[in-house]
């Protein structure tokens, strides 16, 4: 069992504010392509707490919250009062028996500092004992039902708990969980979001875009001096970067100019398409889309640069960088993903990768896109084209998590 290896996955929850609450940790055996996870986790649930100790919890949440799913088993077992009950929420599987030593046992971890939760739930009476216990409940939108929504929360709401809307896979069904009293929302309406209307094009967003041609043609550093003192507002947060203890500086940086040479045209290439989406995305770093973007970004990076052609090209992980950061601009900025490519100035394989996941960098693209949606039918051939297995991606996500839990730090 020691031996077994994983990878991890991580489903954003949002609060009302659109902002990013935690996490629902999802970890798969390397040695299988299947995602079958309660009878993994009744199979081996010890060796689930093996890979939370492997990953660490600081590195994969940063300060998010973690839901975990446990079934019966787990739920008993002394190895969950491992796991630190300031950060987790122990997530109850459907097929939990609810039976006195259950309800006493939740209890228990409660009085220890834990919060638990149900997951897929449906109203039934058993369960009465447990929502005075439990802190959420999550009910899936598909299992239950949108016209059957707020039946089940009036029923549920004399007890006060708070309920998470599960599967939500478009922007109306946000906005009416929300204008039903949800508090937390998952699923994967932010990934593919209904585009409502266009985002007017401000006189920031226009600076930004112009900094980053000005960058990708390696203007001379007086020109980008010029540009950033007509917007302090870009300084400011130049600065903020350049001073974070995420880039390893020992000192601090004061200048404008200084900063422009410690960071480098490849880095502030990177910060000008991060700062393209805050500009726009409310809550920084704590937006889910930017979470998910910077993922994909560092993950599609650290992917690519063990290829051959990265070896032969020293732009292609720069370049499989800014295909992950992009891939996501629609939704963030709402506007197609031709109005995003069109005003920059970008390879040609980047541009066919956004537009129609076509070459290397699409397939990579597409890649990373299955493995957030657990997608295991096609992860197989993709892992083969780039000559990836399944027991060294965990390490590999766990450099992702670090980097955009450092993102978070410098925000």
């Amino acid at each position: 069992m020691a031996e077994e290896k994983f990878f991890l996955g991580r489903q954003p929850i949002l609060d009302r504010e659109e902002k990013l609450y935690g996490f629902e940790l999802l970890f798969r055996s390397a040695d299988t392509l299947h995602a079958n996870v309660t009878d993994y986790l009744q199979a081996s649930a010890s060796v689930i707490f093996d890979a939370l100790s492997s990953f660490g919890f600081r590195e994969i949440l940063g300060k998010h919250k973690g839901f975990i799913n446990i079934n019966a088993d787990v739920l008993m077992s002394e190895a969950v009062e491992l796991l630190p009950p300031d950060q987790v929420i122990l997530e109850l599987l459907e097929h939990v028996p609810i039976t006195d030593t259950v309800i006493e046992r939740c209890q228990e971890l409660k009085k220890k500092g834990f919060s638990l939760a149900l997951d897929d739930h449906v109203y039934e009476p058993v369960y009465e004992p447990l929502y005075d216990i439990v802190d959420v409940v999550k009910i899936d939108l598909f299992r239950t039902g949108m016209d059957n929504l707020a039946g089940e929360m009036e029923t549920l709401q004399r007890w006060k708990p708070k309920l998470l809307a599960e599967k939500v896979e478009t922007h109306e069904q946000y906005e009416l969980c929300a204008k039903l009293g949800f508090t937390y929302f998952q699923g994967y309406y932010f990934a593919r979001p209904v585009v409502l209307s266009r985002t007017r094009v401000d006189v920031g967003r226009l600076a930004i875009v112009k900094l980053y041609n000005q960058l990708v043609a390696e203007v001379d550093i007086d020109d980008l001096e010029q540009t950033f003192k007509q917007h302090p507002n870009l300084i400011l947060n130049l600065l903020r970067l350049v001073n974070s203890v995420s880039l390893g500086l020992k000192e601090k940086i004061t200048s404008l100019r200084h900063a422009i040479m410690v960071l480098g045209f490849h880095q502030l290439r990177r910060w000008a398409m991060m700062a393209l989406f805050a500009n726009t995305a409310s809550g920084g770093s704590d937006n889910p889309l930017l979470v998910m973007a910077a993922s994909r970004a560092r993950l599609m990076e650290l992917i690519i640069s063990e290829q051959p052609a990265a070896r032969l090209d020293r732009d292609y992980p720069d370049r499989a960088f800014m295909t992950g950061i992009l891939s996501l601009a629609d939704a963030l900025l709402k506007v197609p993903m031709e109005d995003v490519v069109a005003p920059l100035n970008l390879d040609e394989d980047v541009r066919q990768a956004l537009l129609a996941r076509e070459g290397e960098l699409g397939a990579l693209l597409a890649l990373v896109e299955k493995i957030e949606l657990d997608d295991f039918a096609g992860i197989s051939p993709l892992f083969e084209r780039f000559s990836l297995s399944m027991d060294q991606l965990a390490p590999v996500q766990l450099e992702v998590c670090n980097w955009v839990n450092s993102m978070e730090t410098a925000d």
